[in-house]
Order: structure tokens, then C-alpha cells, then sequence
């Protein structure tokens, strides 16, 4: 993970210090099956008393369209389980690498350039 992502959510975490778990969730107001948008992305870590462990972050997308639509897991990196899961399969985590770096990339972009996201966290 990129320094860059690290303090970002690092500063997002800061008022969480004390908790055991923390969940952050990352929406685009305007993200529709039929507009399109930023996809949301959910983000779970664990404070393991040395520090904050990433659990998983998972981007979510629309499958379907119209009234059919419904949010599925497009990108889903689970450091816990050591999988990452697209919506073609489940692989080990060591093949996601490539696919992490692009993610976090964008990710970086849209959350503290573009500011598109509302930012909800929800702790244990």
C-alpha cells in the first residue's frame, strides 16, 4: 500500500483510536445503475493494540441495469482470508498485486483530489 493511502486513511481513523474495529464506507451521492459514477468502497480494519491491520476493502458496482440493477462486489481484497475476488472468481491475493496498484491509484484520486466520496465510519 502506497504511503499516500496509508495517511489518508490513517487520518480518517484518527478519531478511533480507542476502538477495536472500524468500518469505513466511501459513497458517490450521484453513483446510479443507469448514470454511473464512483463506485462505493467499503473498507474494514482492526486495531490490534500495536496498531490498525487492514481486514479487506471491497468496490462494489451495479450489475444489471434499470429496476433490475443491484450492487455487487466488483473488486474484493480480503487480507484476512488471502483472496481477492472479482466478479470472474476467487484467486490468491499475490495475483491481485497489479490490480491492487491500479485501484489504490484511482481510489487516491477520487477521495482526496476529486473529494467525490461522502465518508461514513461505523465502529465495533
Amino acid at each position: 500500500m502506497s504511503p499516500m493511502f496509508t495517511l489518508y486513511i490513517a487520518d480518517l481513523l484518527a478519531p478511533y483510536e480507542n476502538e477495536n474495529g472500524v468500518t469505513i464506507n466511501f459513497r458517490d451521492p450521484n453513483y446510479s445503475a443507469d448514470d454511473g459514477g464512483y463506485h462505493p468502497v467499503e473498507i474494514r480494519l482492526e486495531n490490534d493494540g500495536d496498531g490498525w491491520r487492514f481486514c479487506y476493502i471491497t468496490d462494489f458496482c451495479y450489475v444489471g441495469s434499470s429496476y433490475m440493477a443491484e450492487l455487487a462486489k466488483d473488486l474484493d481484497f480480503d487480507f484476512d482470508a488471502g483472496v481477492f475476488q472479482n466478479l470472474f472468481g476467487t484467486y490468491p491475493i499475490e495475483q491481485a498485486l497489479e490490480m491492487f496498484q491500479i485501484w489504490e491509484t484511482n481510489f487516491v484520486f477520487y477521495a482526496m483530489v476529486s473529494k467525490v466520496f461522502t465518508i461514513q465510519a461505523l465502529t465495533d
